[in-house]
């Protein structure tokens, strides 16, 4: 009576098995996903939130003709506007947060699955080591660094949560994988991919791709096979769109806007991230002692007999690649720090303890302390602060709103979403103490812009000003075709299915990302409809922004639309109001948000 069932497990078992195979998991997980974004959710709100909007204003600028980098200035590449404006198409009502995270399994899916599969031949644990942290941080909208205490997600950092999340797939298939057909697919897409969204993403995958030519994992024609693709793609899109020339000219305006010494970065870098940081510099001194003597071996035969299969000898090991990957991801915070750093750096441990060989005894647990002391940190964090805040907003309120859609889709704990709608009343009654703060150039509180209750705040200024533009044009009988924000995020072209303004920067932080208007510019501003001025609070950024473009406002009337708002419209419009031009002197206010 008991030998069948003992019989029957390997036979369960082996039933089981192709239900853990990669090419079974991804497609699982991503037909979940898609479920999910079919759902009205609610994320918690967090730190920096509204560098999520920036996505809104980019795919509603795309939806009408506009093409990133040519029509308006971004701070990244064209890459990420355009996946979640594709699945802005497809899923509607998804959560903004969580459809921005998951576009991009649009191109790290499909790689990241062949990788493991290819790995999944020789070892489905290794396989499953590799895919399954993957999954953890792609799926999560959350960073590895924590800017609030309370249980919420990151709507910042997402470039560069995504840059990394795109190295991830590149490493683990520059180490592991044989298929020269996969290798290839991978070195082409991700390479694109990483350009396509910034960058510095870019600089740190050709390094990655010159250790993995060094050590001989890709050969000389597998390289320039990749490269001849790579040019191909991006030719073929710069004569259809002619973008990536746009986009070469944004980045050199950045780094105009951006002129800093590197090595402040890199130490401000390695201090974030410390917490890693500190076991991968241990790891590598400990393999320098473990590996040390058949390194100098082999850079002696390097120098009797230059030659490929020599320099791979030297390169091809685990402390060059650590050392590698380390500096890479070191190199991807100094450009903004946030995101999911370092993440990349685990396929090249699970590499080292792979290659563990005849290590043994304190030396193996040594090892194994340093490789799990690096890798597990993040894991956990992202994870536990994950949990914390998807268990933590069942007992959150949602945010209220008439007139947010999508941008709406948030919760925060009750006390904080009074707070933030106290404050806002405050921010409205008593404009000259901010004013005062702003000329200053201070802002009410040093930390202002990652605090969810001014995130909160904003959103309920947003939902204001949406509701006074509609009174305001049913009153009036008018219509704004053209709507431009003088702050951070411009989401109201999208919110009132309008346009924006050509030339116009999305992600307007005018002091790292905006360049001085030329005429041209101007002259955008000048011919919009409406622009919007916010005063709850007024800050110093949105000052420098309304002084940037002064020349152009000039030309337009002020008005007060509602009380966190001011406004610049045509002098047409202004007429039939009966107030006066904003050059010529004070102006009375024309109208109040309608309740």
């Amino acid at each position: 009576m008991t030998l069948a069932p003992t019989a029957s497990r390997p036979g369960s078992l082996r039933l089981l098995r192709p239900l853990a195979s990669p090419l079974v998991i991804v497609p699982a997980v991503c037909a979940v996903l898609a479920c999910l974004l079919m759902t009205p959710l609610t994320v918690p709100i967090g730190a920096f939130y509204w560098d999520l909007f920036i996505y809104f204003d980019a795919a509603n600028r795309i939806f009408s003709g506009q093409v990133p980098g040519l029509d308006f200035f971004t701070p990244v590449g064209p890459l990420g506007y355009w996946l979640f404006a594709l699945c802005e198409r497809l899923f509607p009502s998804a959560q903004p947060l969580l459809l921005v995270q998951w576009s991009l399994l649009i191109v790290t899916g499909p790689l990241i699955a062949l990788v493991a599969h290819d790995v999944d031949r020789r070892s489905r644990a290794l396989a499953l080591a590799l895919l399954l942290p993957f999954l953890v941080f792609q799926i999560l909208p959350i960073n590895v660094t924590e800017y609030y205490s309370y249980p919420s997600v990151d709507g910042f950092g997402i470039y560069n949560r995504q840059i990394t999340e795109i190295l991830y797939v590149l490493v683990a298939a520059l180490v592991f994988a044989r298929s020269r057909r996969i290798m290839l697919a991978v070195i082409v897409t991700t390479m694109l991919a990483l350009f396509l969204i910034k960058v510095t993403g870019f600089f740190a995958g050709g390094l990655l791709c010159v250790v993995a030519l060094l050590a001989r994992r890709i050969d000389l024609r597998l390289s320039l096979a990749a490269a001849l693709g790579f040019l191909l793609v991006l030719a073929g899109l710069e004569l259809w769109l002619g973008v990536v020339s746009a986009y070469l000219g944004d980045i050199a305006a950045l780094l105009a806007l951006n002129e800093e010494s590197l090595l402040p970065r890199f130490l401000q870098a390695a201090s974030i991230h410390f917490t890693v940081f500190g076991p991968l510099a241990l790891l590598m001194l400990l393999l320098l002692v473990l590996d040390g003597r058949d390194m100098v071996d082999k850079a002696k035969a390097l120098f009797r007999s230059p030659g490929a299969s020599s320099l791979a000898a030297l390169v091809d090991r685990p402390l060059v690649w650590i050392a590698a990957a380390t500096f890479a991801a070191l190199f991807v915070e100094t450009q903004n720090t946030g995101g999911q750093g370092f993440i990349f750096v685990w396929p090249v441990l699970l590499m080292a303890w792979d290659r563990r060989g005849r290590i043994a005894g304190t030396r193996l647990g040594l090892l194994a302390v340093l490789i799990a002391a690096a890798s597990l940190p993040y894991l956990t964090e992202v994870t536990a602060r994950a949990a914390r805040a998807f268990v933590g907003q069942i007992k959150y309120e949602r945010l209220a709103g008439d007139h947010l859609g999508q941008l709406g889709l948030v919760s925060q704990r009750s006390e904080i979403m009074h707070h933030a709608e106290v404050m806002k009343g405050i921010f409205a009654a008593h404009p000259e103490t901010y004013e005062a703060i702003a000329t200053a150039g201070e802002l009410p509180n040093f930390t202002l812009y990652n605090e969810p209750d001014f995130q909160l705040a904003w959103l309920m200024a947003v939902d204001e000003a949406v509701g006074a533009i509609n009174a305001f044009e049913a009153e009036h009988d008018v219509r704004f075709g053209t709507i431009m924000s003088l702050n951070f995020t411009n989401p109201f072209p999208w919110l009132l299915g309008r346009e924006a303004p050509k030339g116009i920067a999305i992600g307007a932080d005018p002091f790292r990302a905006v360049p001085d208007p030329d005429a041209a510019i101007l002259s955008s501003v000048e011919a919009t409809d409406l622009v919007l001025y916010p005063r709850c609070p007024i800050t110093d950024a949105n000052e420098k922004l309304r002084d940037l473009y002064a020349p152009a406002l000039e030309a337009l009337t002020k008005i007060t639309l509602s009380p966190c708002w001011e406004a610049y419209v045509a002098p047409d419009v202004a007429a039939k109001l009966g107030t006066k031009s904003a050059a010529a002197g004070p102006l009375r206010p024309s109208l109040a948000a309608k309740p």
